[in-house]
């Protein structure tokens, strides 16, 4: 799987990788290869980050060591992927690294960052050879490395990217409901890709944020080179991909005419670009000049070309006079064919006489019995048939023998051109492949860019200072699955790691708190995409890792208990978070009793607060009200609810975030809103007042009122009355219960 070309088994605007692996110690060198694209990268990880790198790729299949399956086994099976092994001498160091050199045809490996890094060459070496192993001297296109280490981007662990359904959704009605759908907006495979490296990967580096930032800005002034470029890349056809198939000897004739049409439409990007836009135009300076490769497909391709190759007739006329020649020799042999069937017909006078052909007997006369008297001598019969006889001829023989060979040396010589072409391709493949990536690059600032103006995004300002604060910030994807009538309410945030380090968040379920703590997090992810977002005001610090944790889930597969997958996702986050990370928590504790659950996010929030080694900035939600007191008492520490109206026992949400801790849950209002029976929710309503007064949770029963029947004044003495009738020391429990049943729906009405 991690080695697939073939257009069945990929999705265009998915990568396709396989992961080598190499584990020592607690450390894991990985190399990540998209065979069909030619994207190389990877590094050195902590073991368990490694682990979460392979998942955040959604990587096809995983390479290892004989030696190391058996140590690992148990920790790298994964139902999302295969686990394959390589034999045990490629992880020799040396042997790893003099591959790698021969792979790139370079005396070391300091230009590609890996010198200093036994762990990721032996898995870059190890991933160079099993490609080899399937494909056969057809790794020509993988032509660089990229080391990638874990602190040189965001990092996102698999929980927030399922949290915060980056890429899939856990709607059941809109599968489409993801942050990568709403955003996704380019024109090529290709770009579709990047894109989604870009969120996997968000970036740490100021300096580069601002750059992808300013290409935005610019294809967002500059709308009619925006759309210029736009009408261009929608002719632009996955360049990387059909390299890879000319690399491994699986191309076709039509795969060429679209590799010209994409380099020529960039060729025409690059003289687009003003160079008014200064970043833009930097960026399009870096396409190089491949005018010979597209000017080589132009004159040996034809444009109307066949994508089957079986049948020949995709060289130009002109581009070989030795072809020309033997294609016209086939072209005339039908006319050839039919002027010598007119003439024996009129030598012979045997108007039915037919020249036929089959792939047993060749070519052949057919002669029909009546007319068997006036074959010629030079008829050499062939076959006879219940109706007619058929024969050949010396000068059809001949014919034959000169177009057969011919069809053949066409169809070989035409082969023989196309596979020159292919490997004068495969020497500018680096080239090529340049320019395929600064297409994508420019693909995504146009997409990012149509994004901004139909959704109205600012330019986020990032800065050094740990702050985060958003003027009238929205969710990027609940916004969009709104229908037209409603209006997504947005809201400020402002938090720093001096005085508002946490902020506790209360408010009932279905008011908004769950979307206000994703959408925090979401736009900051976008902004160090170098994306814009969806707010009207946005200064946002370097975040380097977004942790989440939300919802309620089970590995029952595991024996893990919801509670218990909580509290191992919680222990991730307090073990491996920073000052710079931001930590977004929903209803921790509520997994297990309210005093456990309620003690163990006290202690969460004070923790926090008070680790003299880091203190990251917090959004914690919870239905906890005792939390609301433990907020007012930490110097960091600020109190936010969901705005609601409460009118005649009718709740409305307003979704707004206000300050202060909010008065109630308004669980039993939730309840209502639901469906729930008028008879549980008027109970609830007995047992929660109860509740409020005596502060004791272990009442029974008894010691709160039953609910009442409500009768209306003309039934009342009617019930009371036939109350009064019954014999209830004769009555079993089951017949009051009966009774009571049929009082109820007979007087309450």
């Amino acid at each position: 799987p991690g080695t697939a070309i073939s257009d069945k088994y990929l999705d265009h605007n998915q990568n396709n990788y396989l992961a080598s692996v190499f584990i020592k110690n607690k450390m894991i060198g990985i190399a990540l290869m998209d065979y069909s694209t030619g994207d190389f990268f990877g590094g050195e990880w902590d073991f368990k980050k490694g682990l979460d790198l392979i998942r955040t790729y959604n990587v096809r299949e995983v390479i290892l060591s004989e030696k190391q399956y058996e140590l690992f086994n148990d920790l790298l099976v994964d139902k999302s992927y295969i686990l394959s092994t390589y034999q045990n001498w490629i992880t020799d160091q040396r042997t790893s690294y003099d591959k790698i050199i021969s792979q790139f045809k370079v005396k070391s490996l300091k230009g590609f960052g890996l010198e200093d890094y036994p762990l990721a060459i032996i898995a870059a070496g190890a991933c160079i050879y099993y490609i080899d192993d399937n494909h056969k001297d057809s790794s020509s296109h993988i032509q660089h490395f990229q080391y990638q280490g874990q602190d040189d981007s965001m990092h996102l662990d698999p929980f927030t990217i399922d949290n915060l359904e980056l890429f899939k959704t856990t709607s059941s009605t809109n599968k489409k409901a993801t942050l990568i759908h709403s955003i996704d907006k380019t024109r090529t495979s290709a770009g579709s890709r990047l894109l989604k490296k870009y969120l996997k990967r968000p970036l740490l580096d100021i300096k580069k944020i601002k750059l992808r930032q300013s290409r935005i800005s610019e294809l967002i002034k500059f709308s009619d080179t925006r759309l210029s470029i736009s009408d261009l890349l929608n002719e632009v056809s996955d360049i990387e991909r059909i390299i890879s198939r000319v690399s491994s000897k699986k191309s076709n004739p039509r795969d060429l005419i679209n590799l010209k049409n994409s380099l020529s439409n960039a060729a025409i990007i690059k003289k687009t670009i003003k160079k008014s836009m200064s970043s833009l135009y930097k960026l399009g300076s870096e396409f190089e000049n491949i005018t010979k490769v597209i000017n080589k497909i132009n004159k040996t391709i034809d444009d109307d070309c066949p994508v089957n190759m079986l049948n020949g007739g995709y060289i130009k006329d002109g581009y070989s006079k030795k072809l020309d020649h033997i294609r016209k020799l086939s072209n005339n042999s039908k006319q050839w064919l039919i002027d010598l069937q007119n003439k024996e017909q009129k030598k012979n006078d045997i108007p039915s006489l037919k020249i036929k052909y089959n792939k047993v007997f060749g070519y052949y006369i057919e002669v029909t019995k009546a007319h068997i008297d006036k074959v010629p001598d030079y008829f050499i019969r062939k076959q006879t048939l219940v109706n007619a006889e058929r024969y050949f001829t010396e000068q059809l023989k001949g014919f034959e023998d000169e177009i057969l060979s011919s069809n053949e040396k066409l169809l070989s010589l035409e082969r023989s051109i196309f596979e020159d072409l292919t490997c004068y391709i495969m020497e500018n493949s680096k080239s090529i492949l340049n320019n395929a990536n600064v297409l994508s690059k420019i693909d995504v600032g146009l997409g990012l860019a149509d994004i901004a103006i139909k959704n109205n995004y600012c330019l986020p300002v990032i800065h050094k200072k740990q702050e985060i604060n958003l003027i009238a910030s929205r969710h990027p994807v609940i916004e969009k699955l709104l229908s037209i009538d409603d209006n997504f309410i947005s809201n400020d945030i402002n938090l720093n790691t001096d005085f508002k380090q946490i902020a506790v968040i209360t408010g009932p379920n279905m008011a908004g708190k769950s979307t206000f703590l994703r959408q925090v997090a979401l736009i900051s992810i976008m902004a160090q995409m170098g994306s814009y977002v969806p707010a009207n005001k946005a200064n946002l610090c370097i975040i380097d890792k977004v942790y989440t944790r939300v919802g309620a889930s089970d590995n029952l597969s595991e024996g893990e208990s919801t509670f218990l997958v909580e509290m191992n996702e919680t222990a991730n986050i307090l073990n491996n978070a920073t000052s710079r990370s931001l930590i977004i928590l929903d209803e921790i504790g509520r997994g297990t009793s309210t005093y456990d659950g309620l003690a163990i996010a006290w202690s969460i929030i004070e923790y926090l607060h008070n680790n003299k080694k880091f203190n990251p900035i917090t959004l914690f939600a919870t239905h906890y009200h005792e939390l609301v007191q433990l907020a007012n008492q930490l110097d960091r520490s600020l109190n936010l609810n969901i705005e609601v109206s409460e009118s005649d026992g009718e709740l409305v949400f307003l979704r707004k975030i206000i300050k202060g801790g909010a008065s109630q849950s308004y669980g039993v209002h939730v309840a209502q809103m639901a469906g729930l029976p008028k008879k549980v929710i008027n109970r609830a309503h007995i047992v929660l007042n109860k509740l409020a007064v005596d502060k004791d949770t272990n009442l029974n029963c008894e010691e709160i009122d039953q609910l009442e029947l409500e009768f209306n004044s003309n039934n009342k003495q009617r019930a009371i009355n036939e109350i009064k009738n019954l014999d209830v020391d004769n009555m079993t429990p089951f017949d009051a219960l009966s009774k009571l049943m049929e009082l109820k729906e007979k007087y309450d009405k």
